[in-house]
């Protein structure tokens, strides 16, 4: 029991340490490497169409010296926001600040921001006011309800996307069929400053969020096996129909994470690469399922202990169960001679 009790103890620092490892992960906004052509940031001067800018806009975008607003509190309107550099960086993290608000009472609002990573941009549609099946990453920030019978998760619903042109966003099931996994947060009407993560390093995606006016991270996604390529543009876009809301971007600032690669993986042609997920089913394959459970993760080690734990307490039962047989058995025999 003693040494049942000392593993569990183990067990439990070991958890605590990788928990403490994840949330201290997320980079404290060096400026030291920030990257600037790739950052949006107040007072907008690089926001244009002329050769020389670094993001460009467009549909029913409004820049102002304090917030680059995408649609207005008003009907049937989408814009968007677009860097102009292509990303060559193979890790990093970007922070949004956004404000979504309105007029419009609970239930009655939308529709929601899309934060992108992709290979093309300035391309309008029907995915919070960009293109269907694109290629790259994309994380909706969806702040109402269209399937009704979806009532297992709350809104507005934060969720994450890869897909390499041939997956289409499923409106109707709010993207169940191909989200990687999500959470709920409350984003809208509030007085304080809203946040948004989007890490990206070796394979690994993680989004958190900072809404609670607490100067914290919370995670919200946390997945492996996840490959995009270098050459992208990050960009942000919004969209209203019948209900909508002021849909606000006040920052979104880049930072390049310095992480070592193998020379195998240093070697490699990044802008080659097809953005996909491993270690998980494909999107197309969970479009039947109702349930929308595309959120495996890569187990951790604290998993890996209490699979083995479990394992080692069942062959203790099995070797047990085993000996009792054996034994009457034996008795059994002995009643024979």
């Amino acid at each position: 029991m003693d040494c049942f009790t000392a593993a569990l103890r183990s067990a439990l620092v070991f958890f605590l340490v990788n928990l403490f490892v994840v949330r201290c992960d997320i980079t404290d906004g060096n400026a030291e490497h920030l990257k600037r052509e790739h950052s949006l940031i107040k007072p907008y001067q690089g926001v244009g169409s002329s050769p020389s800018s670094q993001w460009d806009f467009s549909g029913s975008t409004l820049v102002t010296s304090s917030y680059v607003r995408l649609t207005p509190d008003e009907r049937s309107k989408q814009g968007s926001v677009w860097n102009t550099v292509p990303c060559h960086l193979k890790d990093w993290e970007m922070h949004v600040q956004f404000k979504v608000h309105g007029s419009g009472k609970k239930n009655l609002h939308g529709d929601g921001i899309a934060v992108w990573y992709t290979k093309d941009r300035l391309h309008p549609g029907p995915v919070f006011g960009s293109q269907d099946q694109f290629f790259g990453l994309a994380i909706f920030l969806d702040t109402f309800r269209n399937d009704l019978h979806g009532m297992d998760r709350s809104f507005p619903y934060i969720s994450a996307m890869v897909n390499n042109g041939t997956v289409t966003y499923d409106h109707g099931k709010d993207g169940r069929s191909s989200e990687l996994g999500g959470c709920s947060a409350e984003i809208r009407n509030r007085e304080h400053d809203t946040y948004l993560a989007i890490r990206y390093s070796k394979g690994r995606l993680t989004i958190m969020v900072d809404v609670e006016d607490k100067n914290e991270w919370k995670e919200c996604i946390d997945i492996g096996g996840v490959r995009l390529p270098t050459g992208y543009f990050f960009g942000a876009s919004a969209v209203t129909g019948d209900l909508s809301d002021n849909h606000d971007i006040i920052s979104m600032k880049l930072y390049q994470l310095m992480v070592e690669h193998t020379a195998e993986e240093e070697n490699l042609d990044w802008t080659k690469i097809e953005p996909s997920v491993s270690l998980l089913k494909s999107p197309k394959d969970n479009i039947d399922d109702p349930t929308g459970n595309f959120r495996g993760t890569p187990l951790t080690g604290w998993k890996i202990f209490l699979l083995l734990l479990c394992a080692l307490l069942g062959i203790v039962v099995c070797a047990v169960v085993g000996a009792v047989v054996f034994q009457k058995r034996q008795e059994r025999n002995k009643r024979f001679y």
